[in-house]
């Protein structure tokens, strides 16, 4: 067993990593930046280290004063969380070669799946279902690209590989923009990840997103922890995240299930990791895997009564999968991401929390790491919490989740709570599927 991890990230989710090992008895790490000193996490760790000032570049992604922090404190092992280095191949290597377990999957797997065209080939391997497209990079030739582009059907969108959070993509509607646009989409892609190679797709039009969670360790086991509907974003950022996906039935799930173990056998995958997906019309389609741990992980832990978290330890740990084969939801969990942002323009809102008051009851969580007094940097991430309700239906969690968001009491500073108080008296949304455009119409009538 891991007898000491440094955690490499700040604020909840370095919380919640905290209190996974403390649960197993193992001691951690905080490294931390001059501007995060007084985080909750810090002064609860074991060991605390300053790795720099407050940009990003300079402390949570200084891989070097992070690998430093790991041999002073004689740690065994990194967590890097998500977000920051969490997805970088580069680190996790660097990680492994300086003598560290990385609390993840292998480099190998990492750079697999981070490049949009190799992960494709290989859920096409798998036999997962693929939103149609090029099985390659697009052409250098402009005739050919054209060609593609009506093979496939308009309208196309074409991503960069090295894309994520909604940059490096554009869609085109007719034949007229698209080498204008696909020249564009590289610019863009060679400035923001270094990378300017770029594959073509039918634009799904009126999708849901619904992601699927694995477990899947050193021993060749795998697991399908049930899906999650994030289909509520703004700007390609998700909001508000439930589990399991309102009207996807049983067979469904285990039928799409049942390929992701495989896949995850296939590309020898040690770890948490998300495969997500596009949802059209009774369809599936694959569109990228995340190799780290979800901000959404909660409400799959909720359902399922599985520690995200300290599965992560136990897998890095060499331990195999203690698990049922199959793993069936238990009632219903919704996740709002609360952040410290004005509800209707989003600008972020830093300062101090003058007052700050959690909600409670039964079936309600806080996963924060905020407290009063607490001065929120404008550095980083606007989100500072996550709360998430359960119930033993969906209606029962939305209603949990009204009377808990009216209870959150945060001062001092602007949130997002009355955004998502509209979002859950719109009608739609207590419907249930409503695809991933809806939020953003939403804001625009209101």
């Amino acid at each position: 067993m891991i007898k000491k991890v440094l955690i490499a990230n700040r604020g909840e989710i370095a919380l919640r990593i905290l209190r996974g090992c403390r649960e197993l008895g193992i001691k951690t790490v905080a490294v931390h930046s001059t501007a995060d000193r007084d985080l909750k996490h810090v002064r609860l760790a074991d060991e605390s280290v300053c790795i720099g000032p407050p940009s990003s570049l300079e402390s949570y992604l200084n891989v070097p004063a992070i690998i430093s922090a790991a041999e002073l404190t004689n740690a065994d092992a990194i967590h890097p969380g998500y977000g920051f280095l969490s997805e970088n191949a580069d680190f996790a290597e660097r990680v492994v070669s300086s003598g560290f377990i990385f609390i993840g999957p292998k480099a190998e797997t990492i750079r697999l799946m981070g490049d949009k065209i190799s992960a494709k080939e290989a859920m096409l391997k798998a036999k997962v279902p693929c939103v149609p497209g090029s099985e390659g990079a697009t052409p250098d030739n402009e005739d050919d690209c054209k060609a593609m582009a009506r093979e496939i059907g308009y309208p196309v969108i074409v991503k960069a590989t090295g894309g994520g959070g909604g940059r490096g993509m554009r869609v085109i509607y007719e034949e007229g923009s698209l080498i204008e646009s696909i020249e564009l989409t590289k610019t863009e892609a060679k400035a923001a990840f270094g990378n300017d190679v770029l594959y073509m797709e039918k634009f799904l039009q009126d999708p849901r997103h619904i992601e699927f969670q694995v477990l899947s360790d050193k021993h060749g086991n795998a697991r399908h922890l049930c899906e999650r509907d994030c289909s509520m974003q703004r700007r390609h950022q998700k909001v508000v995240e439930e589990a399991p996906a309102p009207g996807l039935s049983e067979e469904a799930r285990e039928k799409l299930g049942a390929r992701l173990v495989e896949a995850c056998i296939q590309i020898d995958y040690h770890g948490a990791g998300t495969f997500e997906f596009l949802y059209e019309n009774d369809e599936f389609y694959f569109i990228e895997m995340n190799t780290r741990l979800q901000v959404e992980h909660t409400v799959t832990e909720q359902i399922t009564g599985i520690d995200l978290v300290k599965q992560q330890l136990l897998i890095a740990s060499g331990e195999k999968l203690d698990l049922p084969e199959k793993i069936k939801p238990r009632g219903h969990s919704i996740e709002c991401r609360i952040n410290a942002e004005h509800p209707k323009t989003f600008l972020p809102s830093p300062g101090k929390i003058t007052l700050f008051h959690p909600p409670g009851g039964f079936g309600v969580r806080l996963d924060s790491h905020i407290y009063s007094n607490y001065t929120v940097p404008p550095y980083y991430d606007s989100m500072i919490g996550k709360l998430i309700t359960t119930g033993d239906t969906r209606e029962t969690a939305i209603e949990r989740m009204k009377g808990a968001l009216k209870e959150l009491v945060i001062e001092g500073i602007n949130t997002n709570i009355p955004l998502h108080l509209e979002i859950l008296e719109d009608e739609d949304f207590r419907a249930g599927g409503p695809n991933i455009h809806h939020l953003e119409h939403m804001l625009e009538n209101t």
